[in-house]
């Protein structure tokens, strides 16, 4: 099919009235309309689901130093459409196939002005949302660009509920709690922000494919609390893209469901990225991870070489120990490289010299030995110049050790001053190191990233990244509250994976921070497992806390990579249940805000035989506040005709595999047990 072949099933319209000039494009369902109209010869596009309008009209435009703006007034050149249906087979992901499948339009527009340059826009209708973004052709009298500003608008037909967390720049992380509020009474925002409408409709602006351009933030309008418009990131000169022609920018995403479970089932953030460009990826593989972490964040262990230092070849062997025991395939290991005690100095952390204590060809050899895969770590301090230095030789130092996994970090202010995580010269800085990563077959686990954008797809070895309020502020602040991971699925992981690193059972951890704790019950801390995917997913607790623990099997027998997902329900903020497929196994975790509540879900769409469900529940004692480590381990046998009715303890959680039946489960009670006061 010819890439903008002309199709009727396009919904069209062209209409000259004045200078106003309309063109629409729907989804393939028709559920959704978007169009784009020149208004004084300015382009604006409006949305509407069901007939109803969403966004009002809405500006579009690209503020430029040293040159006029692409503002317009434009006249229409042409207008290619074009239709896409295929499905496309991930290296690693939420599901083993993915339907990409869309109506687009491209408008080819021309300045009115003497200057007569030229500017394209790419729109998209997905059943499961709209984007669009600008293309700057490479054309006569332009090469490079200065630009100042997008001006992109989105303008809500209606107030809505929202979830978001600040968005000034100044703040550089997006390591904050949510916020539910009005959409009307945000200031700034990072994106994915997601409301709910009054229509019921729930919607989530977000970018996608963010490459070599500013990161994006939604501003309110002064005068219109119900109007955004686009910020980008700036340079330290006031510039926010420094760039030639020709441009692509990134899309600009709204995806629309009809429920909160809509949202967790799109892919159009990754549909909207290119392809995996990489030849072989026989060297990418999802895995769970323990790692010498969390005993830093609790003051078990130091950083720095001392008497309490972590990374020592003998305490990391023993990482190694319990991970090859355990169906764990790999351990991290930060704190191994000489320089922690410099921490803020230029060139403070050697990335390829280690400690005195820490055998870093004896450790890794002793890995590859147990088959345990030794995950690097390169922390940064957040100095750029000072990383891109030893760029390659770190990164060369790790493929020579056999090494194809790395953690990054960028904690604390950018150096140098004045550039931000989000703005251009990061976003180039984050990609040059996914592209020489993938020269020598790593993958990457990037902590205090830029936001995710879905490059994922075509840089498989970008696996996961931090970007969100993790597990950690558990350790050393007032801790995140139950309802945090309810939000997190519509939020921060709409944008892709989530290095949380779940897996917390000793809640309290009062040996090492008695002011300090864990807002969840046991069962939800295995529920996580599930609930916030990761390709790289951390069990991060200390291997001494899970010896001789019963709960510890349901992490041993979890896979991290996934054939199929369905969500079962979801509510922002207050409960998620989702079920994931591997080969012949599904892997089902659902947790809950600080509310205590009835769960219940068929067993039919998952199963078609009989199996074995072995349950990890909260149980009528359990309670995130009082009893956190209460917890019910049991194994059913179940049918395609039951259904799982259990209560969910405030803050907590369920956790279940079923796995098929063997000769020995015929003596296992039956699954209708669950409905009884067993789990209540």
């Amino acid at each position: 099919m010819h890439r903008w072949l002309i199709l009727i099933l396009l919904t069209l319209v062209a209409c000259q009235t004045g200078r106003e000039t309309a063109l629409q494009i729907s989804s393939p369902d028709k559920s959704i309309v978007l169009s784009l109209a020149l208004e004084n010869g300015s382009p604006v596009y409006q949305v509407s689901v069901d007939g109803k309008t969403l966004i009002r009209p809405s500006s579009l435009g690209i503020a430029l130093r040293n040159q006029p703006d692409f503002s317009g007034p434009y006249k229409l050149v042409d207008h290619e459409l074009n239709a896409v249906n295929e499905s496309w087979e991930t290296v690693w992901g939420q599901e083993k196939h993915i339907s990409n499948h869309f109506n687009g339009m491209k408008i080819l527009l021309q300045e009115s002005s003497s200057t007569q340059r030229y500017i394209n826009l790419h729109f998209r209708a997905f059943n499961d949302g709209i984007a669009f973004r600008y293309e700057i052709p490479r054309q006569a009298g332009i090469d490079s660009l200065f630009i100042t500003e997008e001006r992109t608008e989105f303008k809500f037909s209606s107030d809505a509920e929202a979830w978001w967390n600040e968005g000034t720049y100044l703040f550089d992380t997006p390591e904050q709690l949510y916020y539910h509020t009005n959409l009307s009474s945000i200031d700034s925002a990072n994106t994915p922000v997601t409301c709910k409408t009054e229509d019921g409709l729930y919607i989530s602006i977000h970018e996608a494919n963010l490459t070599d351009y500013a990161g994006m933030i939604l501003e309110k309008d002064t005068a219109d609390p119900l109007k955004f418009y686009t910020s980008l990131v700036p340079w330290p000169d006031g510039d926010k893209v420094k760039t030639r022609t020709p441009l692509l920018t990134p899309w600009r995403t709204i995806t629309i469901g009809r429920n909160a479970a809509d949202l967790l089932r799109s892919r159009m953030i990754l549909n909207l990225n290119e392809p995996n460009i990489l030849s072989d990826v026989s060297w990418i593989k999802p895995m769970k991870y323990i790692g010498i972490w969390w005993g830093m964040h609790i003051n078990k262990y130091t950083w720095t070489q001392g008497d309490r230092h972590g990374a020592t070849t003998e305490n990391t062997m023993a990482y190694i120990d319990f991970a090859a025991k355990n169906n764990i395939q790999g351990v991290l290991t930060e704190g191994w490289n000489q320089g922690w005690e410099d921490w803020g100095q230029d060139d403070a952390l050697n990335l390829t010299t280690p400690y005195d204590d820490f055998d870093i060809e004896a450790v890794t050899k002793y890995a590859r030995d147990n088959g345990v895969s030794f995950i690097g770590h390169h922390e940064t301090t957040a100095n750029v110049r000072s990383y891109e230095r030893q760029l390659e030789d770190a990164f060369a130092f790790y493929a020579d050790l056999g090494i194809r996994a790395v953690k990054t970090g960028y904690v604390g202010p950018i150096k140098p001053a004045g550039q931000y995580h989000y703005g251009q010269w990061m976003v180039q800085h984050f990609r040059r190191v996914v592209e020489t990563a993938a020269r020598y077959n790593i993958t990457l686990d990037v902590h205090e990233p830029v936001k995710g954008t879905g490059i994922e797809r075509t840089w498989p070895n970008m696996m996961t990244r931090e970007g969100g309020r993790g597990q950690e502020y558990n350790a050393w602040s007032e801790g995140n509250p139950p309802n945090h991971t309810t939000i997190l699925p519509f939020t921060r992981l709409l944008a892709g994976p989530m290095d949380y690193t779940p897996g917390i059972f000793d809640i309290t951890f009062d040996g090492y921070k008695p002011e300090n704790r864990v807002h969840s019950t046991l069962a939800k801390q295995l529920a996580l497992m599930v609930v916030l995917y990761s390709p790289l997913q951390m069990a991060a607790d200390l291997p001494e806390n899970y010896q001789g623990q019963p709960a510890f099997q349901f992490v041993r027998d979890l896979a991290t990579d996934w054939e199929e997902t369905r969500i079962l329900s979801a509510e922002i903020g207050e409960e998620v249940t989702i079920a994931r497929k591997w080969q012949d196994e599904w892997f089902i975790g659902s947790i809950t805000n600080e509310v205590a509540r009835e769960l219940a879900f068929p067993l039919s769409e998952m199963i078609q035989d009989s199996v074995v469900a072995e349950c990890y529940a909260d149980t009528k004692a359990s309670d995130f506040k009082t009893s956190p480590t209460t917890i019910m381990i049991a194994s059913y046998l179940a049918t395609p005709g039951d259904s799982i009715k259990v209560r969910l303890a405030p803050g907590g959680g369920l956790a279940i595999r079923l796995r098929p039946m063997n000769a020995n489960d015929y003596s296992l009670p039956l699954v209708f047990n669950l409905h009884s006061d067993q789990l209540k």
